[in-house]
């Protein structure tokens, strides 16, 4: 069966992974980026994933979305992590392609329009364009199959802060209404992405099976390991945001709990995502969230096998 996706991202080191992975993949037609501020600017990001786009020989829309958190000043940016460039600071040729003129809220809004019950959202970065959308059509939660994001952390510490993950952190209050929507969500945070390092060796094979897209993750990537190897004797970097792709193409990778989720949007606990498992509590309260499905275990091995494998095809 073939997925119809809209991949929301911030490219990104690891969204450029994920993205390569979903324009592989025989099981996943990409029907557009929409692009969000997060790993960088959105100007920025919004300027990658046209180049990523034209790495990968992709003739689809790609648009530019929200700049800002739903409230709050302008972000910080984690040049820290994925360089100056998003990709690294290793100086790779922008593309001169032009970007769809649609918001990517309105785009989201548009196709899910033209293909009613078909398209699934794949959001990895912040999820302003998706609360957009949902202001722009209150009924998008019937209209797409479901939602897919890599986010928040269930179970285990934040990444930002003791609570919170960068991605849900960033735009709290945008989260906290794609979170309370009434729609399939099923969550890949933390308690599954860093339980999964990934070597140079895993680099390198992505290289040796697919030159030119597993050869720029490769390149791309060393500054990235060089970020996530600090205070470590190994060398190893996460690969966060193939997760949600990766179970749509083999659900059977990954263990899930279902369960009610409160996103906290005070100045202490921002960003942190709280989950009642079924069956855990009956305070109304907690009763009354909404249900999300969250991944809490993953096959590393079996993972690993079909990154590399959907990249040699």
């Amino acid at each position: 069966m073939t997925h119809k996706i809209i991949l929301d991202t911030d490219p990104g080191i690891d969204d450029a992974m994920a993205i390569f992975f979903a324009f592989q993949c025989p099981d996943i037609e990409v029907l557009g980026l929409t692009t969000v501020y997060g790993n960088v600017p959105v100007s920025m990001s919004a300027q990658n994933a046209l180049t990523l786009c034209e790495l990968a020989d992709q003739d689809i829309p790609v648009t530019k979305g929200v700049g800002m958190p739903w409230v709050g000043p302008e972000s910080g940016y984690a040049h820290f992590v994925h360089g100056d460039d998003g990709f690294g600071n290793i100086d790779f040729p922008p593309s001169n392609r032009q970007l769809d003129p649609r918001s990517a809220a309105q785009f989201i809004v548009d196709t899910a329009r033209e293909n009613p019950g078909d398209v699934t959202l794949v959001a990895i970065g912040p999820l302003g364009n998706l609360a957009l959308a949902l202001r722009l059509e209150p009924d998008l939660p019937k209209l797409v199959k479901g939602v897919a994001i890599m986010g928040g952390a269930a179970f285990v510490p934040g990444n930002v802060t003791p609570v919170a993950e960068a991605n849900i952190w960033n735009d709290a209050h945008a989260a906290e209404i794609v979170f309370a929507a009434d729609w399939d969500l099923t969550m890949f945070g933390l308690d599954v992405t860093n339980a999964v390092p990934f070597t140079p060796d895993f680099l390198d094979d992505l290289a040796e099976r697919n030159e030119k897209l597993g050869g720029f993750v490769k390149e791309s990537s060393q500054f990235y390991v060089d970020f996530y190897s600090q205070g470590r004797e190994d060398r190893v970097c996460f690969f966060h945001d193939a997760m949600p792709l990766a179970y749509l193409v083999d659900p059977s990778l990954f263990e899930l709990t279902t369960g009610h989720v409160k996103v906290a949007t005070d100045p202490l606990n921002r960003g942190q995502t709280s989950v009642a498992p079924i069956g855990s509590t009956m305070s109304p309260i907690w009763l009354e969230a909404s249900k999300i499905n969250v991944a809490t275990k993953v096959d590393h091995a079996k993972l690993s096998k079909l990154y590399l494998d959907t990249y040699a095809l």
